[in-house]
């Protein structure tokens, strides 16, 4: 402690309830980025900033710098002298109410909306001492208008990101059944687990000081946790399991909730948890994501095809007389399980076209950029078949409208369509509604009515 520094109030019951994060079980500060928060300080005398300057230095990561918005320098007076790249510079300035004759300031400091989410470390620096100020972890912020995951509906705020019970849908498109999922977000060590989970995935392990930098963009972000949730290529949460036997783990189908999962990945030193299905890694995802503060909901589409060779068919073969048959891999399942989540997507479009719902989607099925990962695929995109777009848009383009083909394999190789149906493939596509356990039908989110638009989709 500097010796002209006699106490700090971190104010945390105020600060975690403006900031609408007093549910989450943790011992740190928890704020939002774009979003300011106070903290107290009680100097042993006078406070007189042109004589004696006051500086904070804000960290996160192994590797901070000013440059890559994970390191910065701010102060009263604003005469700290920064970087000329620096980028992500927190703000500071004494509230009115402080009184620096008697030496207690109250600071007012606001990170900004495009701050890297993670865990800081605040030093002050005063009369050339140094001490640590506040451990901070700092979350994606739905409450505020600059930052790429704003929410402008309080109700869906509460549903999508504080909402701690949920309804994930399975079973088949005539016969809908509803499972209760406890995600527990904010439940005890979810800040630390989901801290976690981006601090061991392999873009992190490759270049962290650009992963760190990255954690700035809910796209990124996204992305990254889609990976981590399946234990195909990396240090994943869940291992999947599509077969009959679960020996030495549990069964998809008896899991309720998130919590108990990532709490056991996270026991056992990133090991993967046995074992998951679709619903079982959606409902995790969308836990990891509400924490973080991006908005989510678990999505469930009824005869969800899964086009393995990108021609957006589904196809299925038939041998003529003495022909040998022909194996397709594409298929169409029952249900398949998804999350959305909510932000802007200026990477694709200056206008906002596609920003909103994002499809992410946990289950390993398909390699996207080396990875197995998928999304975040703009929906509004989706729906209009503009195929051409990242991420994974003709991927859940083709499980919500692919076509359905049989053809006839011929002696002489060649193949004759038999059948086409357009319109068995995405039926019944639901989520929770908000406020309410009453199911939301949203497939008018993916695919117009058929016959009512036609889409040309581009690959």
């Amino acid at each position: 402690m500097v010796q002209d520094l006699s106490g700090v109030d971190l104010n945390s019951k105020t600060n975690r309830t403006e900031h609408h994060t007093s549910t989450i079980l943790a011992d740190e500060l928890i704020v939002r980025r774009g979003q300011a928060f106070t903290v107290t300080l009680k100097l042993t005398q006078a406070f007189n900033p042109d004589l004696y300057p006051l500086t904070v230095v804000a960290m996160t990561g192994d590797y901070p710098s000013e440059k890559r918005g994970t390191k910065s320098c701010f102060g009263i007076p604003d005469s700290v002298t920064r970087s000329p790249s620096a980028k992500a510079v927190w703000k500071i300035e004494l509230e009115k109410n402080s009184s620096p004759t008697t030496g207690i300031l109250t600071l007012i400091i606001t990170p900004p909306a495009i701050t890297p989410i993670g865990q800081y470390t605040l030093t002050v620096k005063y009369r050339d001492q140094e001490t640590l100020l506040a451990t901070v972890v700092v979350l994606f912020n739905p409450w505020c208008t600059d930052d790429w995951v704003f929410l402008s509906d309080e109700k869906e705020r509460q549903e999508y990101v504080m909402n701690e019970q949920g309804i994930i849908y399975r079973g088949s498109k005539d016969y809908i059944d509803s499972q209760n999922w406890d995600f527990g977000q904010f439940e005890d060590n979810m800040v630390n687990i989901c801290m976690k989970i981006l601090d061991v995935n392999n873009k992190h392990k490759k270049n962290p000081a650009d992963d760190e930098s990255a954690r700035c963009n809910p796209i990124y972000v996204g992305r990254v946790v889609s990976a981590m949730i399946n234990s195909q290529d990396d240090r994943g949460v869940l291992e999947g399991n599509w077969g009959s036997s679960f020996w030495g783990g549990v069964s998809p189908s008896q899991w309720n909730g998130s919590h108990a999962i990532l709490k056991k990945w996270y026991n056992t030193f990133c090991s993967p948890v046995k074992y998951g299905q679709c619903w079982v890694f959606a409902g995790v995802m969308c836990s990891v994501m509400r924490l973080l503060g991006i908005p989510c909901r678990v999505v469930t589409n009824f005869n969800s095809a899964h086009d393995t060779d990108k021609n957006l068919i589904i196809d299925k073969y038939h041998s003529d007389t003495g022909v040998m048959p022909k194996e397709s891999n594409d298929s169409v399942w029952n249900f398949h399980v998804w999350v959305e989540g909510w932000m802007k997507r200026p990477d694709l479009a200056e206008d906002g076209k596609y920003d909103g719902w994002q499809v992410l989607d946990p289950t390993p099925q398909e390699i996207s950029d080396r990875v197995y990962c998928c999304g975040p695929a703009s929906v509004n995109a989706i729906l209009n078949g503009e195929t051409a777009l990242k991420y994974d848009v003709p991927f859940v383009y083709a499980e919500v409208n692919a076509d359905c083909v049989d053809w006839l394999i011929k002696a002489d190789g060649s193949k004759v369509k038999i059948s086409s149906n357009t319109s068995s493939v995405g039926q019944n596509i639901s989520t929770k509604s908000v406020g309410s356990n009453k199911r939301m039908n949203i497939t008018d989110t993916y695919k117009y009515p058929e016959g009512d638009k036609q889409i040309t989709h581009k690959l």
